[in-house]
């Protein structure tokens, strides 16, 4: 039985944040499209706010190459064209199947085709957002703390008394990062820039390093994890920075001097199975639980999502051009206030 708040059932169209080719944040733009309905396992949210992520400057370059074959070759195919992945709303609709929803409801999560008014998402990718979390602060969550908790928690297995360097602390995923290992019990060097070091031992790093002034490659630490979202340096170098048995994190789609994020992820499985030390790539998946644990983690104040800028939504186009100078702190935002 599908339950419809009453705002969903007197729209037949909504504005979207949208591509119909492959290129810069000029490709940008905002048009209509139908909204959607549920189906079932699945909800509508009308959207208050979404986080934009690396992926989604990707998408839109239609880069790595790889990507065209999810995407479309020469352009977006038309269920493609949509971007944004992470936001927080209100329920407007749930499909059947769902039990643990109602409209009226406020959830955060993940799925495709985020900047929008109206976004139909599965019941197991959203998750209740608590009274004391923003709209703002709940769709900085979702791909940003989860690549940071499944890293650490999960891929790395960190322990308390561990030393972690974090290199892109300031980024979104580094931002998580720095707080959920010291959560963890670990010690903690951040990586960053001379103009975001305050920022970063604010988070709680023990340690930072000014990457403009001596690499990271330079330090003559060594530690039990390295989490890499830059990409910057080579595998080989940064295994140098690692304990006999410590673990390396490759979290980055940039291109490096590995080249691009599939041949490292390549190279990363090849060097995992030589020696005693790991070199990891991983998928983190959202899911509800560990949602809900990231939104708890906030209201309990162990971590804290850093927004750099919060972007109307028909200046979409701009925040994607923030994203893309890679010199945000923690994550950017765009609100969006759907018409009635």
């Amino acid at each position: 039985m599908m339950e419809t708040h009453s705002v969903l059932a007197t729209r037949t169209d909504m504005r979207v944040v949208m591509h119909e080719r492959y290129g810069g944040p000029d490709v940008l733009g905002v048009a209509h499209a139908p909204v959607p309905t549920p189906r079932t396992g699945e909800v509508v949210v009308r959207v208050r706010a979404v986080a934009l992520n690396p992926a989604d400057k990707f998408l839109m370059l239609g880069r790595p190459a790889v990507v065209r074959l999810a995407m479309g070759l020469r352009a977006p195919s038309p269920g493609q064209r949509v971007r944004g992945h992470d936001f927080a709303g209100t329920i407007a609709a749930v499909g059947a199947g769902v039990v643990s929803y109602a409209a009226g409801d406020t959830v955060f999560g993940s799925s495709d085709g985020a900047l929008a008014e109206y976004v139909r998402a599965k019941e197991r990718v959203i998750a209740p957002m608590p009274p004391a979390l923003s709209f703002d602060a709940a769709a900085a969550l979702p791909m940003a703390g989860l690549a940071a908790l499944h890293g650490l928690r999960d891929a790395a297995r960190l322990n308390g008394g561990e030393h972690v360097v974090v290199n892109g602390a300031a980024g979104g995923v580094g931002t998580f990062a720095v707080q959920i290992a010291k959560s963890l019990g670990a010690q903690v060097t951040g990586v960053c820039s001379t103009r975001n070091m305050e920022m970063v031992r604010a988070l709680g790093a023990d340690h930072v390093i000014d990457y403009t002034v001596s690499p990271l490659t330079r330090s003559d630490r060594r530690f039990d994890v390295v989490f890499d979202n830059v990409g910057n340096h080579s595998l080989a170098e940064l295994r140098t920075l690692l304990t006999p048995t410590g673990v390396l994190l490759t979290n980055s789609g940039e291109v490096g001097p590995d080249g691009g994020p599939i041949v490292r992820i390549l190279k990363a499985s090849l060097r995992a199975l030589i020696g005693r030390q790991r070199v990891r790539s991983y998928l983190s998946t959202p899911n509800t639980a560990d949602l809900a644990l990231l939104a708890e983690m906030v209201v309990d104040g162990r971590i804290e999502p850093v927004i750099d800028e919060v972007f109307p939504f028909d200046r979409a186009a701009e925040a994607m051009a923030r994203l893309a100078t890679r010199r945000g702190r923690g994550k950017i935002i765009v609100s969006v206030a759907a018409a009635s």
